[in-house]
Order: C-alpha cells, then sequence, then structure tokens
C-alpha cells in the first residue's frame, strides 16, 4: 500500500468531532461542478458548447419564450442538467448508486434500449424533492449492459470476463462509502473533500484501455458500445449536457461553430409549448488509446511503450437538451402513438422532409397550456395568485370544476412541471449517432427486464409517473390550505 493511499484511509477515518454534515445538495453542486471542469480540460471543445448555450439562452430570455413557462431557475440554467455512464456489472451499478445517493441522487424510472437494439437497460439518478431539483437539478442516465441479449457466444462471454476482472473504484472510495453507510448516508465536510476527487476518478477518461488491441477489435465489430462498456478502466462519462431554452437556435449556432454536429434533434418537434424532451450534440471525438499487446499483464498501471498499441476510440461527445412539460399517462400515449407513426412514415426521408413530416403528424397533441392542462395532457404546479375576500364555498357551473373557477377567476395560477427525465429512443438515437453506427447488434429477441435491473441495483426505481403526480397532487393540497378547504381532496 503506497503511503498516499495510507493518508487518505487516515483522513476517511478520522472523523470531525463537530460532525458538520455536508449538504447533500450542496456536495451534488460541487461535484457536478467538479465533473464539469474535469470534462471540460479532457474534451475542450464542450467548453465551447457551453459559451454558445449561455448565449443563445441570454438571447431567448431576451426575447421571452415560452420554454421559460417551466419551473427552472437562473442559477438551474447555468448548471449541467446531466450526464451519461454506461456500466457492466451489478456491483459496479450498486456502488454506484451508494456514490450518488450521498449527493441525493436517487434511481427514478426504468428504461429499455434493446427495443432500440442496444442491450442495456437503464434508470435515471436524480434529486427526487423538488427543492432539490431547484438547488441543482443534476442527474446521470445511467446503463447498464445486459450480456443475456448478446447473440454471439464469444463476444458475450469475452465482454463478460473483461468486466469481471476490471476495477474502476478506488479502495479510497469504497472505504470513505462503508463510512458513510455507517453514518445514515452521510459524510462530513472533511470527509466530503475526500469523496470528490476519489469519485471523479471513476468517471474520469483513461487514455491507457483495460483490454488488447484485438479484444477491443472484436467486441468493436460486434458493436463500437460493447467495446466502449467493457474495454476501459473507469466508468468514462461519455456526454454532459447543458440546457437551453432554444435548442432549434443551438442545432444552428453549433454548426455556424463548426461543430460536427448530428443531423437531426432527437425528440418531439418544435413547438410553442415544448413537452418532454428535445436533445442534440457535437458527435463523439476521435481520442488517443493505447492498447496492451496480446500477452501482456493487465494489471499494470504503466505498462513498458513496447508492451503497448497506440490506437484510437470514439464515445465521447457533448449535448444540450431543452425540456419541456411532462406528459400525463394519458399524454404519452397520445406521445408514443404519435411518435410511432412519424417513425414509419420517415424512414428513408432526409432530415427536411422528415422534419416536415413529423411536424404534421404532432399537429394532434395540442399547443396550448390551457389546453394541454384541461385536456389532461401535461403536468402543473398550482400555486395561490391572490387570496380571495372568503372562501370559495361552491361552484357557479356544474360543469366547470372548482379548480377551474378559481382559474378563470385569477384566483388560482399554473405553470408546467418540467419533466425531468429520458426518453428511450432519443437516448438510443443519441448513442447510435456519436458511435457513428447505424448496426443493430445481433441481439436476442429484445425484452424488457425491470426486476432483472432491479436485481441488479438492490433497489426499486422510483416510479416517474407517480413522482409527477405526486408533485402537482402536492401544489394542489397546498393551494387547498391557503383557501382554508383543509385536507380535503377539492379540485375534483
Amino acid at each position: 500500500m503506497s503511503s498516499t493511499t495510507t493518508q487518505t484511509e487516515t483522513q476517511i477515518r478520522t472523523l470531525n468531532v463537530d460532525h458538520t454534515w455536508a449538504d447533500p445538495d450542496a456536495l451534488r453542486g460541487r461535484f457536478a461542478a467538479a465533473m464539469s471542469a474535469m470534462y471540460r480540460e479532457e474534451v475542450p471543445l464542450y467548453g465551447d458548447l457551453m459559451g454558445l448555450v449561455r448565449d443563445v439562452n441570454d438571447e431567448a430570455l431576451n426575447r421571452g419564450t415560452s420554454q421559460t413557462n417551466t419551473r427552472s431557475s437562473p442559477e438551474s440554467l447555468a448548471a449541467e442538467r446531466h450526464g451519461a455512464i454506461r456500466l457492466g456489472t451489478p456491483f459496479e451499478l450498486q456502488t454506484v448508486r451508494r456514490i450518488f445517493s450521498v449527493l441525493g441522487m436517487y434511481p427514478v424510472g426504468y428504461y429499455d434500449l434493446s427495443v432500440a437494439g442496444l442491450p442495456m437497460h437503464a434508470t435515471c439518478f436524480r434529486p427526487t424533492q423538488v427543492q432539490s431539483l431547484d438547488v441543482n437539478p443534476f442527474r446521470v442516465f445511467t446503463t447498464l449492459l445486459r450480456p443475456d441479449l448478446i447473440q454471439r457466444d464469444e463476444a458475450r462471454t469475452l465482454a463478460w470476463k473483461m468486466l469481471q476482472n476490471r476495477k474502476i473504484f478506488t479502495d479510497a472510495l469504497l472505504a470513505l462509502l462503508d463510512v458513510a453507510d455507517a453514518q445514515q448516508g452521510r459524510l462530513d465536510e472533511d470527509q466530503a473533500a475526500v469523496f470528490i476527487p476519489q469519485a471523479l476518478q471513476t468517471f474520469s477518461w483513461q487514455h491507457l484501455a483495460a483490454s488488447t488491441y484485438k479484444e477491443y477489435q472484436i467486441l468493436r465489430a460486434e458493436h463500437p458500445i460493447l467495446a466502449d462498456i467493457a474495454c476501459f478502466r473507469t466508468a468514462h462519462i461519455n456526454h454532459l449536457t447543458p440546457r437551453t431554452l432554444d435548442i432549434s437556435a443551438m442545432q444552428i449556432a453549433m454548426k455556424e461553430a463548426g461543430m460536427n454536429v448530428k443531423s437531426r434533434i432527437e425528440g418531439p418537434p418544435a413547438r410553442k409549448c415544448p413537452i418532454l424532451l428535445r436533445q442534440t450534440s457535437f458527435l463523439a471525438l476521435e481520442e488517443s488509446v493505447q492498447f496492451l499487446k496480446d500477452g501482456n499483464a493487465r494489471d499494470s498501471p504503466s505498462p513498458d511503450e513496447s508492451e503497448l498499441i497506440q490506437a484510437t476510440h470514439k464515445a465521447r461527445f457533448g449535448e444540450t437538451e431543452e425540456r419541456g412539460a411532462a406528459v400525463t399517462a394519458k399524454g404519452r400515449q397520445l406521445y408514443d402513438k404519435l411518435l410511432s407513426e412519424s417513425m414509419s412514415r420517415t424512414v428513408g426521408l432526409s432530415v427536411q422532409a422528415a422534419d416536415a413530416v413529423s411536424r404534421e403528424i404532432f399537429r394532434r397533441f395540442p399547443d396550448d397550456w390551457s389546453e394541454l392542462r384541461q385536456q389532461g395532457l401535461i403536468y402543473c404546479e398550482f400555486s395561490l395568485a391572490r387570496k380571495p375576500a372568503e372562501t370559495p364555498v361552491s361552484k357557479r357551473d356544474e360543469k366547470m370544476s372548482l379548480l377551474e373557477q378559481l382559474i378563470d377567476d385569477g384566483i388560482v395560477t399554473f405553470r408546467p412541471i418540467t419533466y425531468e427525465d429520458f426518453l428511450p429512443f432519443s437516448a438510443a438515437g443519441i448513442f447510435q449517432s456519436n458511435l457513428q453506427s447505424q448496426k443493430g447488434l445481433d441481439l436476442k429477441p429484445p425484452v424488457s427486464d425491470f426486476e432483472g435491473l432491479v436485481k441488479a441495483l438492490g433497489v426499486k426505481p422510483m416510479d416517474m409517473e407517480d413522482w409527477y403526480a405526486q408533485a402537482q397532487r402536492q401544489s394542489l393540497e397546498l393551494v387547498g390550505r391557503e383557501l382554508g378547504f383543509g385536507e380535503q381532496e377539492w379540485w375534483s
């Protein structure tokens, strides 16, 4: 054991006697900022992307945009909205869950990416309290490899063997996680100062691969995403994503800046009232990697140059996103129906023609905030605009709910709840375009495996639908108390 490791572990075990606990929201902000700085250093073009996002957002705010009707603060707009990592084993997923728990981030939702031809499923680690999202909205889209879906025995066996042998967490980080577990998931400020750099190592880029070049070629021939998951020494962050208020303007700005931009924005077409999530990115960069030659030791941290092969790998990129309103189950059913029709009717079309067809199809999805709310297509946060002279006790019109009456009278107001999660086909589209491969893996028939993810994760992810419904209900309950209705369900 090195003296540096011994010193670090001693620092971990030495508890602050005053126990000034690190606030998870603040710690998440510090972690996200440190990750952003690391990624800008590793991928300088990402720093240029951040500058474009700030310029486009300033222009959007100056001219006014319906996107600002969704919940967002100036501080949250300036922060990275999300990152993404790819993991290979249940142990890696469970350990990452422990890392993110310290940062106030918990698994929400299940994403089956096999429907898009990728042998992975995923969850999103994010804050689950609205107040915490306002402080810092950072979240991480986390995929887990499903080796059972890989048809070819050679690729499946090789990938699993390599993943079983790699170690992506430092001893100091694992020790800190044990300390946090013993302290009800908390770290004190001294421990937190050690935790952030140790955790960042898990997600950093390492130019020295964990595989031989031959192994890399075998897995890459199967699919680049399989090689990206299995052949490296860390679960390197494959992109970070700031939020933009106008992704169409961002697409133009990125092209004008000379970035190699993906051809089409993922998600629903542009609308006056944005829904769900739209994403675009500059394409993954060619990066230098050193692979081991066959027969050389894998555990050496610094092998001799004669033992290495110089090559390249593409996986990391810069993304930006525009978030709109969260849709209800009814809204999602309509969205999925229109998306399916759009996908089937745009096969083989140019980008411009496909976008035109998609816009025409999505005209059937209402594009007015009041209409969207009244039809029960979006979730909303309600608040008291003004206190009435006396508590409303009855409805003027039996055809109008009391909530509608109070909105009509200007007593209650609403704004859409921002969609805080992801879309599986959009995520898969981003992955495929940035791996520059439209080839699907030779998969066994795709099948959802929610229980498999739960087992690998060690806990059940929160249901997305329940989260948005609860956020809307809590806002209505607060309005009811302010109006003197008590705890009754007055709005239905």
